[in-house]
């Protein structure tokens, strides 16, 4: 069912000034394990193709997606690979490292193991100290980001301090929500596009994507380029902005989009990261350029996004932050509408889920 609810203001102070798109999500619909394990391949999941004009939905795979789109569409990905950020300290804990700041601190989430997974924990302190893997002492220093249920990313810093990617190579494992029992190799968490190791957790809208359906896209005339975004950790989303992230978006890339739009061409984001960081690269006037560095870039309805005709992306929580940035893009009517299409079609959620397509 999609239902509204009512207007609020996060724990943080952000104040929304509107309702976010709240419903219930029957718990059968999460995917706690990858399409291969049910023996599919990745471009075998559900696709639900939506319109704004016209607000019409249809239900198809992964593998349509070259008969979906047009010739000379320009499709742009997120080629950040996924790193194993959670870790295991003194006394039972497990650390999410969502990143690290230019400045050196970290970012991270205090949980507790359960099966093979993990469960928040609520009575963190300031100045709290864990011992990690390698001889890294970290103490948590302050609260930085809260959810609806309280502190939720704290800052940190490890002594001595260590470059976190080779590190949490080292050391780390992917990052698993809930008392699942089942584990899965750090490659199932990677991208067809991954090449820069750098996000917390999987930038899970191109997880659908095969060596073939690339293929396939490239021969049917649709061109494909890739940016960067370190994503954070995202789950528990409800009332929480989403934090800083590294993002790069490269000369040739922003040429081909400036390109694309002149001509007329349509521009499709393979997911939210690929939004918010060619967001974080408009100039005055609207154009994409080369940029990188930290962003803090929130994109709202009120905000709205400017650079991209279509958005490929997966199914999130309900009043996840996510939704705001889609329904920006795509309008509250065709969010609810989608929504409640995936539900009736018994579509999945979460990394391991299917798949949403929104174009004009």
């Amino acid at each position: 069912m999609i239902a509204a609810t009512d207007d609020r203001t996060p724990a943080d102070g952000a104040v929304t000034g509107r309702r976010p798109f709240d419903f219930t999500l029957p718990p059968d619909r999460i995917a706690d394990e990858p399409i291969e394990a049910r023996g599919g391949r990745r471009d075998d999941g559900l696709l639900l193709v939506a319109r704004r004009d016209g607000g019409r939905v249809d239900h198809r795979r992964m593998a349509d997606l070259p008969a979906v789109l047009r010739r000379g569409d320009l499709m742009v990905a997120n080629d950040s690979a996924t790193l194993p950020a959670a870790v295991r300290a003194t006394g039972g804990s497990l650390l999410h490292v969502a990143t690290a700041l230019a400045d050196g601190t970290w970012l991270v989430e205090v949980r507790v193991p359960c099966g093979a997974g993990s469960h928040p924990v609520p009575d963190v302190t300031p100045r709290q100290d864990f011992t990690l893997a390698g001889g890294i002492r970290l103490q948590v220093t302050a609260p930085f980001s809260h959810s609806a249920d309280g502190v939720r990313l704290w800052t940190a810093v490890p002594a001595p301090q260590v470059d976190r990617v080779p590190w949490l190579l080292r050391h780390g494992r992917p990052i698993r929500y809930g008392c699942t029992g089942r584990r899965w190799p750090l490659s199932a968490y990677q991208t067809a596009f991954a090449r820069r190791p750098g996000s917390a957790e999987m930038p899970s809208a191109a997880r659908g994507f095969t060596a073939d359906l690339l293929g396939r896209l490239r021969f049917a005339g649709v061109q494909l380029a890739t940016v960067t975004l370190h994503t954070g950790v995202s789950s528990g989303e409800s009332g929480e902005r989403p934090h800083p992230e590294w993002f790069s978006v490269g000369r040739r890339v922003a040429a081909s989009i400036r390109s694309a739009r002149r001509a007329g061409r349509r521009v499709i984001a393979v997911g939210t990261t690929v939004v918010r960081a060619l967001e974080s690269a408009v100039d005055s006037n609207g154009h994409v350029r080369a940029g990188s560095g930290w962003t803090d870039v929130v994109i709202t309805p009120d905000r709205g996004a400017q650079t991209v005709d279509g958005l490929l992306t997966g199914w999130h929580e309900p009043q996840a932050s996510h939704l705001d940035l889609i329904e920006a893009f795509a309008g509250r009517a065709l969010l609810e509408r989608s929504y409640a299409a995936a539900i009736d079609g018994r579509y999945l959620w979460h990394e391991f889920g299917d798949f949403h397509l929104m174009l004009p």
